[in-house]
């Protein structure tokens, strides 16, 4: 009988799996069956299971959250929602209960079978919430309102007193608006404008913030320059040297860039070749050469290598490497061309204009019209242009090249840099692109002469490093577009060391001249090296990378910034954000670098000191 009910269980979980990747049309889903698990990722699906026998409403609500989840799949787009939904708050919780309440009701509303397991799994919510005794909030009475509106469908806790305050609340306030929603349910983009006047409307959101994002989503939407699109068309034929007649540059300038690289190239590989390292210390705890005082050593560097991306592999396979980026990427680089064009604007504005307001005399100020026109003679109605002090700026960018970030993830990466370095070159900021990893799988010759040495205790690290100057920042962005293609090639991205790989990228960046200094970093883990760790203790590498970035964050030379793939990197950097999906990487990084350039750097570390030491 046992084992009768066992197969009835498999049965339906198989029958499940089927149904969400048919109406997801994600063939290739992932369907997993956890107790009490429910999450929806774009190649992974996480169904809640009870651990003993199925039962009737267990039934039901399984088949509800599997018909939310296809139903998420296959109409909700995240990279749009991550771009139109209101940061956080109140606001933010209204936009994604109607984002919700759209996405179930298209289901709900042409298959009678996915509306009843859906009414189940709300009532189910409902209760669980114990909604009838608790306090409604405007987010949970605005989704099962809308998703009785949208379709058609009664739900008893939409009807009891506390959700009918706040339909009236909705209705006298956005009622017109709301009532335009149904119309638009096919349109994500569409139903997300419509979906920020009604938070304008309940004054979840002022005016200029309504206004703000509407500027930013038309930005985003535009079609690229005439001299972007020029760059993306030579990006895809492979050409290496283009636009003669255009180039700004001279040919006398053109032949000093390449001369300084040359001696810069020389000069590293002349340091990796005497085995001079930046992260050299001792066991006894010194500080690193100008670094944290730690106790972390390596137990050799004479196998670590500083290396430029060309040599890596050969012109030939290097060309067909950017070539196979460009065809990963090709539907995500529109996008990402959209970001960074949106970010081209915002710091070509700083570069040249700003105002000061109300004034006695200048320019009329139109935002005042409506005022003058009351009152002719009301003072302070004029505004003048001012120069803006944009300072020179230089931004290293130190992507982590571990093996976890193959496939999509290394290939969004690699081409929102790409992007990135061209738009700020365009805007007069200078970027180096910079990669980490090891040479080898769990230890390289750093672990075959700790062996040969009779296999000491607590040896530090005993890996060999890899570090991958993919553009310096004295670079032109034309002359190193191809070395990015090298983060496809196979057998690269191995492990990470991030610590040693932050001091790097800070000691490189610190000699530079500008008078801003910007250092971002990518990951999508903490660090990883098996050979190290299995002989030392558990949070070796990890413990070092707080060291190194508390040092760093403690300095006015540079500002650090990280933004994380899946992997909460708030728990150690003070400026970082958090991101769920590698299509959010070209947002996140946008977002980051411009509100890097709104704030002064000295404002920035008044904040960091005004919110303390982490625990």
């Amino acid at each position: 009988m046992a084992n009768a009910d066992a197969d009835a269980c498999e049965d339906f979980k198989n029958a499940t799996a089927i149904a969400i990747k048919a109406m997801g049309e994600k063939p290739e889903l992932e369907v997993a069956f956890t107790a009490g698990v429910f999450g929806v990722a774009k190649s992974r699906v996480s169904l809640p299971f009870p651990e003993g026998g199925l039962g009737g409403e267990d039934i039901a609500l399984i088949r509800g959250a599997a018909d939310n989840a296809a139903l998420n799949l296959r109409y909700h787009d995240d990279g749009l929602y991550a771009r139109l939904a209101p940061e956080t708050g109140p606001a933010n919780a209204v936009f994604a209960a109607l984002e919700q309440a759209r996405y179930e009701a298209l289901g709900a509303r042409g298959m009678e079978g996915v509306a009843k397991n859906l009414s189940a799994l709300i009532e189910n919510r409902c209760r669980q919430k114990n909604i009838l005794n608790a306090e409604v909030t405007l987010s949970e009475a605005a989704q099962l309102i809308a998703y009785e509106v949208f379709s058609g469908r009664k739900i008893s806790f939409a009807d009891i007193p506390a959700v009918r305050v706040w339909r009236s609340f909705i209705e006298d306030r956005a009622g017109p608006h709301f009532g335009r929603l149904p119309e638009l349910l096919a349109d994500q983009e569409a139903f997300s404008h419509e979906a920020w006047k009604i938070l304008a409307k309940l004054e979840l959101v002022s005016p200029e913030e309504e206004k703000k994002k509407e500027e930013d989503v038309r930005d985003e939407s535009e079609i690229p320059s005439e001299d972007l699109e020029r760059e993306q068309q030579n990006a895809s034929s492979g050409e290496q040297e283009n636009g003669e007649d255009n180039d700004e540059d001279s040919s006398s300038a053109r032949v000093a860039g390449e001369e300084q690289e040359s001696g810069q190239d020389e000069a590293e590989n002349q340091g990796k070749e005497n085995g001079s390292k930046p992260m050299a210390s001792s066991s006894d705890g010194v500080e690193f050469d100008d670094g944290p005082r730690t106790t972390y050593r390596a137990f050799t560097t004479e196998h670590d290598e500083i290396v430029a991306a060309e040599s890596l592999c050969s012109s030939e396979e290097l060309s067909r490497l950017r070539e196979l980026l460009d065809q990963r990427v090709q539907q995500m680089q529109r996008v990402i061309v959209h970001l960074a064009n949106k970010l081209q604007r915002h710091l070509m504005a700083k570069q040249t204009r700003a105002w000061d307001f109300d004034l006695e005399e200048g320019m009329l100020d139109a935002s005042r019209l409506a005022r003058i026109i009351v009152n002719p003679s009301r003072p302070l109605s004029y505004k003048q242009e001012k120069d803006t002090d944009f300072k020179d700026t230089v931004v290293t960018l130190l992507l982590d090249n571990s093996g976890s970030m193959r496939g999509k993830l290394i290939a969004l990466t690699a081409m929102s840099a790409d992007i990135l370095a061209r738009t700020l070159e365009r805007c007069g900021v200078k970027v180096e692109i910079l990669g980490f990893t090891t040479r080898a799988w769990k230890g390289g010759k750093s672990r075959e002469a700790w062996v040969l040495a009779g296999k000491p205790p607590l040896p530090g690290r005993l890996n060999d490093l890899r570090h991958i100057i993919y553009k310096s920042a004295d670079t032109p962005w034309r002359r190193a577009r191809r070395n990015l293609g090298l983060m496809l090639k196979e057998g690269l991205l191995k492990e990470n060391i991030d610590g040693e790989a932050l001091m790097w990228a800070y000691s490189r960046l610190k000699a530079r001249h500008e008078q801003r200094r910007i250092l971002m970093v990518i990951s999508d883990g903490a660090p990883v090296d098996d050979s190290s760790l299995s002989v030392n203790p558990s949070n070796y590498l990890e413990a070092h990378l707080r060291s190194v970035i508390d040092w760093i964050e403690a300095r006015p030379k540079v500002q650090l910034v990280a933004i994380g793939i899946g992997h909460d990197v708030t728990r150690y950097y003070r400026n970082a954000v958090t991101i769920t999906d590698s299509d959010q990487l070209g947002g996140a990084l946008v977002d980051k670098l411009a509100s890097l350039f709104d704030a002064p750097a000295a404002e920035q570390k008044s904040n960091y000191a005004k919110r303390g030491r982490r625990g």
